[in-house]
């Protein structure tokens, strides 16, 4: 596998690639996180296609991922609702020089755990430019949420969610919304004909976060 660090406007991203790739995988990270090697390593051996990960920061995880303004669930910084601008970097500087590096016909795939899978579910819905959308345990209790979900067509053709079997026992209500939410964004894809699938994980939302996010990467693989 080869690592490297590019350089995309203001920000240097983690590339994972294995070859010649075959399909483009995204992801927000924040600035601190090293876990796309990890997540490279379980793609690259549970499948034989070529691939390039690339993981790319975020200054705020908070406010660069939220789709709009919200209350804080911890501390006391409120939720920023700029996730248009992380897309709008995605999409008019980070695909296009991925795509001018490997190949201009390369699918592309959004994934992320957590507040990143959120936004790789939220993307599903505003652009057709990802094919699919890897949201690994997504906060689909975010204030909101489902009625914009509702409200809208997805756009990608294909979708993976996961949640652990614990997340909904969480204490605080606003998070224990997450399993009926998961199951509701369900229901919304199935209805839509969209390919969705629902994994359950076992533990809690801080257990095994990298290898959860990329089952979801490797799902989209499969399924484009």
């Amino acid at each position: 596998m080869i690592r490297e660090d590019l350089p995309v406007g203001d920000r240097m991203c983690a590339i994972c690639r294995t070859g010649e790739p075959e399909i483009l995988l995204l992801q927000p990270v924040d600035g601190r996180d090293a876990s796309a090697e990890a997540e490279a390593a379980y793609i690259r051996r549970n499948t034989s296609r070529p691939f390039l990960l690339c993981a790319f920061p975020v200054e705020d995880w908070d406010r660069d991922l939220s789709p709009w303004p919200a209350p804080p669930v911890f501390g006391r910084a409120p939720f920023g609702g700029g996730a248009d601008r992380t897309l709008a970097y995605a999409a008019g500087q980070l695909l296009p020089a991925l795509r001018a590096r490997y190949s201009a016909d390369l699918d592309a795939v959004i994934g992320g755990y957590s507040l990143a899978g959120l936004f790789a579910l939220w993307c599903a819905y505003e652009t057709d430019l990802f094919a699919a959308a890897a949201a690994a345990a997504p906060s689909v209790w975010f204030d909101g949420w489902t009625d914009h979900a509702a409200a809208r067509a997805v756009r990608a053709r294909a979708v993976y969610l996961s949640l652990g079997d614990r997340e909904e026992r969480a204490r605080d209500r606003r998070l224990a919304q997450v399993g009926g939410c998961i199951r509701a964004q369900k229901a919304l894809l199935d209805g839509s004909g969209t390919a969705a699938t629902l994994v359950w994980e076992p533990g809690n939302h801080f257990r095994d976060a990298p290898e959860r996010t990329a089952r979801g990467f490797l799902w989209a693989m499969e399924n484009l």
